[in-house]
């Protein structure tokens, strides 16, 4: 049974059942092991009162008193000394009576039958319309032995009360199973509300809200699948206006280059027009290299699956050889650099941390207008490595802010156009840092400047 419904309502059934029958089992051994013999001697003690009774009695007719006897609830056989038997009451169902056993009972013993009757369930035993399943006392009356053998009338003992527990019990157990049935219907539906939902996204369609409104763990599973289409259209959009990005991006500089290799098989060409393509021609394979490196980068942090390349080694040197390899872009923009560099060991892999003072600094140096300024600390705290960069260039938005990190993301495609930025700079950091087990934060106002906080734990 595929169905979740079918499946909860055969278990709803099952631990019905299997309820029922280890109560079954619980009142058949408490039957067997407490109240059989206690019913026996019960019995016992009613028929010796009644043998009693007679005994003592003068002038009794005994067919109108043990008509009395059956009318207020037993079953009674009354077998004479010459085997002749009168049973007042209703028929036993099977009248299986040993003689031997009645003839004990006229020898002055007491027959024990609700005690030694062989039964696997007290269904069997206590409720088993059998002559056998009595108890027989003697008694002697007019000078005669008889032997009575009695049981009380099941029948008759199960009064209205009775009948009206029985019912009120199996009303109780359908309206149980109903309300377990809507119950399942109602979990379910949002069960399967989520399956759908599942089957759009595996299509790759992200649209639609889920209309389930609850605050159980299924809400909460709702909402935070909800959260995760969410993300996953955003991430399919910026994926798709980054394929297109990286297309173009990819498209100019080889058109570029295409174009001025064309012109430089010009023969007649002046050597300084030669130069000049052969520099345009030069420059737009850095760009495609560098594009390529970061593209590669990102694969392999994303397929990194064994520990990182850890090693001791000295941030503060790694950091400065950074700046040196920007050494001509500060003096091209004028820009006026301040350094606060404590010399600072750390165990980490230094080639992917590489790349984040890289990204960052490249990052600040690209959004840092002619004659600004660029802040650089590094120092070593209690516990962990804390580096900061703060310039005083464009800054970003509240919302830009937030998405920065976010792999494909170019926020505002005029400027990364004009510094011929990827969108992939800072999804690396990020991960590098996190990678680490540390952590990145940026302060930014518009129009003001930019800070990235770089924070990584001494194990």
């Amino acid at each position: 049974m595929k169905s979740l419904y079918g499946k909860f309502l055969v278990m709803t059934l099952g631990i019905m059942l299997t309820s029922a029958l280890i109560a079954f089992l619980t009142v058949n051994t408490y039957y067997h092991r407490y109240l059989k013999e206690e019913n026996d001697s019960k019995n016992v003690a009613i028929a010796q009162q009644i043998s009693s009774f007679i005994e003592v009695t003068e002038g009794l007719e005994l067919d109108v008193y043990f008509e009395t006897l059956a009318r207020t609830g037993y079953k009674l056989l009354v077998v004479e000394a010459d085997g002749h038997s009168v049973v007042y009451g209703e028929k036993f169902r099977e009248n299986n009576l040993t003689s031997e056993s009645i003839r004990q009972v006229h020898a002055g013993q007491v027959y024990h039958g609700m005690r030694d009757l062989q039964s696997e369930t007290f269904v069997t035993g206590y409720f088993s319309n059998e002559s056998a399943n009595t108890v027989g006392v003697p008694f002697t009356y007019g000078g005669e032995t008889y032997a009575l053998f009695l049981r009380p009338d099941i029948k008759m003992l199960f009064t209205e009360i009775h009948y009206l527990l029985g019912g009120m019990v199996i009303v109780m157990a359908v309206i149980s199973l109903l309300a377990m049935l809507v119950v399942a219907r109602k979990l379910i539906e949002p069960i399967v509300v989520l399956t759908r939902a599942t089957k759009r996204v595996g299509e790759e369609r992200f649209s639609g809200e889920l209309m389930i409104d609850r605050r159980d763990e299924i809400g909460q599973l709702a909402e935070s699948f909800q959260q995760m289409i969410n993300r996953l259209s955003e991430n399919d959009q910026i994926r798709k206006a980054f394929i297109s990005d990286v297309s173009h991006d990819f498209q100019s500089p080889l058109l570029n280059i295409k174009g001025y290799a064309d012109l430089l098989s010009d023969e007649e060409l002046p050597i300084e027009e030669r130069k000049r393509y052969a520099s345009i021609i030069q420059s737009e394979t850095e760009r495609l290299s560098t594009l390529t490196k970061q593209l590669l980068l990102l694969t392999s942090l994303d397929q990194l699956v064994s520990p990182l390349q850890k090693k001791v080694f000295r941030v503060d040197e790694q950091v400065k050889e950074t700046v040196r390899k920007y050494q001509w872009l500060l003096q091209e923009k004028e820009l006026s650099l301040m350094l606060e560099i404590d010399e600072v060991t750390y165990e980490g892999d230094p080639a992917f941390l590489d790349k984040v003072w890289e990204n960052l600094v490249s990052n600040a140096l690209k959004y840092t207008p002619d004659g600004g300024t660029i802040d650089i600390r590094l120092t070593e705290q209690a516990n962990e490595i804390y580096f900061s960069i703060e310039d005083n260039g464009i800054g970003m938005s509240e919302e830009t802010s937030q998405r920065i990190f976010d792999r494909f993301y170019r926020a505002d495609h005029s400027r990364t156009r004009e510094v011929e930025g990827t969108g992939l700079g800072l999804s690396i950091v990020e991960q590098v840092v996190r990678l680490h087990d540390g952590r990145v934060t940026i302060s930014s106002e518009l129009g003001v400047g930019t800070t990235f906080t770089v924070q990584l734990p001494k194990l």
